[in-house]
Formats: C-alpha cells, structure tokens, sequence
C-alpha cells in the first residue's frame, strides 16, 4: 500500500493561507526518483506565484503545489535512473510547475537528472538551500545560449577574465561567485556593506555597495584594464546599471538576467534565465553528475546561504513564505523541515 501524502497547497491563484490537504502519492516514471521530503527551502518565486498567481503565469494549474527546493531520502527509483538506490540521500531541483513535483510535499517526484546525492555528514536543512539557486546560476552561466563560461574543476586555474555579478549575497549570486570562481574567473559583485565578508569568503575579489550613488562609475572604473567574461544582473531592477557598466568595458557583452530584461542597450545582448532548462542540455550532466557529487564531499562547495529554519510541518510554510516577502532575512535561506 502506498504511504499517505499531504501538500501545502495553493487551491486558487491568490489565495492565502496555503492549505494542508492530503494529495495523491506520486509514483516514479521515467527517469525520476520519489523522494521522502526532510527539508524544503523558500524562494522568491513562492511569493510572487501567490501574489501575483495568473499575472505572472498565467499556465499554472489549480491547485497548485509549490516548492523548488528539497532534501531527503529516496523511496522509489524510476527506470531509466543508475545513479540513485533506495535509501540514497539526495538534494534536487523540484522542476516541475505540476502537483507531483512541487516541493512543499511530504513525498515529491524529483528528475534524476537535476537532483545530486549529498554527504552523510550534510544535513537535510543544509542541503536544501542550493537546488534552484545552483540551477538558477548554473544555466545562466554555462549554456551555450547564454554566458557559455569554462566549466567548474577542482583546481581552476585563473583565467584572466572578470564576471560581474550583481546582488551576491542572494541565493542565486552565492551560487554564482562559488561557481564562476571554481571556473577560473575573477568576480565582482555588489551587495550591502554588512555582506561584504560574505561575499568575499565565498570568492568575490571585489564588492561594491548596490546603494552607493556612484557604483555604476565605480564599477567601470573597475574593469580597466579587465576583459570582462559578461555579468548576471540578479536583483530586480538592476539590469540598467548592469547593462550601463557592460556596455562600457573591453570584453563580452553579454548580460544573464533572472528576471525579463528590458530596455537593452545597443551593442549588449541580454536574456532571461530559467533554471530548469539545464536539465535538457549537457550543463546539467556536467553540473549534477561530474561537479557537484565529489564537491560536496570534498567541501569545495558551500551549501549557502545558511539556513534559517523557520519551523516543522507543512502547516509553517505559509508563514516561512510570509517572512521571505516581508524582506527582513539577508543572506540567510528559509528553511522548513517536515
């Protein structure tokens, strides 16, 4: 007999609290695990889908489970799936935008492909906070149709090239800066000040205030001198300063956004990145079969930020969701165990 599931679930576009129902028990298909949910963490997108429901995405199906990050155990294995046995404990990119694959679930059908076996000594908590925002930043910076850097290796040598990454204590700039410096690149970034020595333990050569009045001279003062390897605007509405500074430095011209760029200027290409889409091409091979597995347990890669674990049960992601719109947690990651 399949074990019991429950969600929580948005019943239609809009509505808040979430509710906790019983939903079916996924089973595996091709090339997907069933994994025991132990930990799932917060993003930005959970909001805005509840907030903004059909503005936003005006495809999603209700109702709808959410939910991108999690950790856990797995208890089925699809055909078509070698790397993974039953017991396996993992971290995955919940992809899908259906029932069976949203995070916020006690069972979840995760896809093989992006999901990535963790270290005995990694907690579930901490495991969960780099799905999306390692996916996010991955796709970004290596698919051909975006910035196509070097890929990551154990020992990168520096390749003499700088990204600018702007907003590097989010999830998707730590990330980002882990990534871009285990490709051999140097990394500005920018950030608040309190977050300087953040960024800077995680590889960033240079931070810059996102607030100071002149970061966008700053910043191209910077890069004399430098062959620019592009930049990933992250934070909502920093693609003009981005492409601004871009525009002007000797170097590539190409700008990964996180959300739909606009008003691009002449001479610079710009495009909006979707995390799963890494999946369908060799970034996602390289990433979740050759990088990460021996990066985690040899401690090359940080599972950042930290978790803040905001509770236990399902019954406490709408209110870890509440505390990520409200804008107070900085450089930390929402967890919610279950």
């Amino acid at each position: 007999m399949a074990p019991t599931n429950s969600a929580a679930v948005l019943t239609e576009p809009k509505a808040h609290p979430l509710k906790v129902e019983s939903t079916p028990y996924p089973t595996a298909g091709d090339g997907e695990l069933i994994v025991k949910v132990a930990a799932t963490a917060i993003n930005p997108m959970d909001w805005y889908i509840q907030t903004l429901g059909e503005q936003l995405f005006a495809w999603l199906q209700y109702p709808y489970i959410g939910g991108s990050d999690v950790a856990g155990t797995v208890v089925e294995v699809g055909p078509n799936v070698n790397k993974f046995k039953v017991g396996d404990r993992v971290a995955g990119l919940a992809a899908g935008f259906d029932a069976r694959s949203g995070g916020f679930q006690n069972y979840v059908a995760l896809e093989a492909k992006i999901a990535t076996p963790i270290p005995d000594d990694l907690e579930f908590t901490e495991a969960s906070v780099f799905p999306l925002g390692l996916c996010t930043a991955a796709s970004g910076l290596y698919q051909k149709d975006f910035l196509a850097l070097d890929y990551p290796s154990f020992d990168p040598k520096p390749n003499g090239k700088t990204l600018l990454i702007w907003a590097g204590a989010s999830s998707v700039g730590t990330n980002a800066i882990q990534l871009a410096v285990a490709s051999g690149y140097e990394v500005y970034t920018t950030s608040s000040p309190k977050n300087f020595d953040y960024c800077k333990g995680i590889g960033a050569s240079r931070v810059f205030d996102y607030k100071s009045p002149t970061v966008t001279q700053d910043l191209i003062e910077a890069f004399k001198g430098k062959t620019s390897a592009g930049a990933y605007a992250i934070q909502p509405g920093s693609e003009k300063f981005v492409f601004e500074v871009i525009s002007k430095v000797e170097g590539a011209k190409f700008v990964a956004c996180a959300l739909e760029p606009a008003n691009v200027p002449e001479g610079v290409q710009a495009k909006m990145v979707f995390a799963s889409t890494l999946k369908d091409n060799e970034v996602g091979i390289v990433i979740f079969d050759q990088y990460l597995p021996a990066a985690l347990s040899q401690k090359k890669f940080q599972c950042l930020p930290k978790p803040l674990v905001f509770g236990h049960g399902l019954e406490n992601i709408q209110g870890a969701i509440d505390l990520g719109k409200s804008g107070s947690v900085s450089a930390r990651k929402i967890v919610v165990t279950l």
